[in-house]
């Protein structure tokens, strides 16, 4: 059974950091993407930036391409966000997620396989 937990998140002001963490457990294989997507009230779920656990390509949003980085451990199977510059506009739920892939190219929310609970960032102006 496949379980992605995130934790970090919190509140800060702008342009204040915060790092995010998530583990996955129960993956068989390395051709999978793990990524991190966020919603805001009102809004639908966008992407914010992926990676994929074999090649360790990555992509972005436009939007946090420059501000945010993201990386992985595989020893512990971790993956991770680090946010900095954060603006009110990153405030949001933000969701770890896997999905199955043979590589990368873009971040998709509808191939998504596994979803983590969230974890709520707060950005104050």
């Amino acid at each position: 059974r496949v379980r992605v937990e995130e934790s970090g998140g919190g509140s800060v002001q702008t342009g204040g950091s915060l790092r995010l963490s998530c583990t996955a457990s129960g993956l068989t294989s390395d051709n999978y993407v793990m990524g991190w997507f966020r919603q805001a009230p009102g809004k639908e779920r966008e992407e914010v930036s992926c990676i994929h656990w074999s090649s360790n390509n990555t992509v972005y949003a436009t939007s946090v391409k420059g501000r945010f980085t993201i990386s992985r451990d595989n020893a512990k199977n971790t993956l991770h966000l680090q946010m900095n510059s954060l603006k009110p506009e990153d405030t949001a739920m933000y969701y770890c997620a896997a999905y199955r892939s043979a590589g990368l190219v873009y971040c998709s929310v509808s191939r998504v396989d596994y979803w983590g609970r969230g974890t709520q960032v707060t950005v104050s102006s």
